[in-house]
């Protein structure tokens, strides 16, 4: 079976994350969410995935080539330019001969794909779109189903008194080739705007499926460090590679810890992680290969990618640090921060309350002090 992911997004609300890395790209637990997602739909039955491609694309290439180390037959089209999710698919449409899996490619679920599409051929549906609860619809598009579950309407960000249901699109969907004669091929189109809409106007039999399997988008900045605590935590299956070394405590290879060094899980070490004496590392944190934690370094929350070196005294906690950075002595990083790649930070510095610090940025000692 075939599987579409649109990967077509520039990953605006994650930079700087995704000034250099596609967001698709963007490391959950030390492995590309990419990588992981189509590991997840080989094990559902998925044999062929074809990834829409805008922003970055010989990043996929590089990183997936066909698929065959993963175990499934990837495609990586480029699109020509935008094209929106309903259009990228359409861009694709010459690949796509039976009943085709469309997923968001920021979207982390654990979603039930089989029992999904048993759903979606139990009622002769033409698309079916996986339905998600959350407690505050108005934010989302709402998706309001009869009682056999076929879409009735769908409402796009409403006011409080306007709620009828708190299931949204969740992001997945289940197409048969036919839905695609409703989209205008070359041209910037939408599933939500555009294709859905026009099948309530057809009545072609389109469905919900509800489910309350676990379902977040990563795309944005806290919703980033969150999933990473909801994978350490459990409260979502995502397994990650490496050895137990102690209660929730996991490495991915070889790692250097000093005795004195308090590690408290869950915690995941990536291959080459060098501790420090008297360094404090509390979990739900994620370290990235080859990073140095110096002495008396603390770090609660976290997540950092490889190749960063953090300074003696240093304090992270619920942020983000990209690729090679350096952060400097006694230098704070707190509450959602989030450092680019190929960073110096240097000591005594404070970064906190979301602050975005781009790739390439020299700080020096006490710029940014309170």
């Amino acid at each position: 079976m075939k599987a579409v992911v649109l990967v077509g997004g520039l990953g605006t609300r994650l930079r700087p994350l995704t000034c250099n890395t596609p967001k698709p790209m963007i490391p959950l637990v030390n492995q590309p969410f990419i990588e992981r997602m189509i590991e997840n739909l080989r094990d559902q039955g998925i044999t062929e995935v074809i990834l829409a491609v805008q922003y970055l694309a010989d990043r996929f290439r590089d990183a997936l080539g066909d698929g065959s180390r993963l175990g499934v037959k990837v495609h990586i089209i480029e699109e020509p330019e935008p094209r929106g999710t309903a259009g990228a698919v359409k861009n694709v449409e010459h690949m796509l001969d039976d009943t085709t899996f469309v997923f968001n490619g920021d979207v982390l679920t654990d979603l039930d794909l089989q029992a999904m599409l048993a759903y979606h051929r139990a009622r002769g549906s033409k698309l079916t779109i996986a339905l998600t609860p959350v407690e505050d619809p108005t934010a989302f598009g709402l998706v309001e189903t009869l009682a056999d579950g076929r879409i009735s309407r769908f409402l796009e960000k409403p006011r409080p008194e306007d709620v009828t249901t708190n299931m949204i699109n969740a992001g997945t969907y289940i197409l048969e080739p036919e839905v695609f004669k409703y989209v205008p091929p070359g041209q910037f189109y939408m599933f939500e705007r555009g294709l859905f809409p026009v099948m309530l106007q057809t009545s072609d039999p389109m469905f919900g499926y509800p489910s309350h399997a676990y379902w977040t988008d990563v795309g944005k900045p806290q919703a980033y460090i969150e999933v990473h605590h909801d994978i350490l935590i459990g409260k979502v299956k995502y397994p990650f590679k490496g050895k137990q070394l102690g209660d929730r405590i996991w490495a991915e290879g070889e790692v250097q810890i000093h005795p004195s060094a308090q590690l408290v899980g869950p915690l995941v070490l990536g291959h080459g992680v060098t501790i420090g004496a008297d360094a404090k590392l509390i979990g739900p944190t994620v370290v990235g290969p080859h990073c140095t934690i110096s002495a008396e370094a603390s770090i609660e929350g976290a997540v950092l990618w490889d190749g960063n070196d953090i300074g003696p005294g240093a304090v992270l906690r619920s942020c983000v640090v990209g690729r090679n950075n350096r952060i400097g002595p006694k230098t704070h990083l707190l509450d959602g921060t989030i450092v680019g790649d190929d960073c110096t930070i240097g000591g005594e510095n404070r970064l906190e309350r979301g602050v975005r610090i781009w790739p390439g940025t020299e700080l020096k000692d006490q710029a940014i002090s309170f």
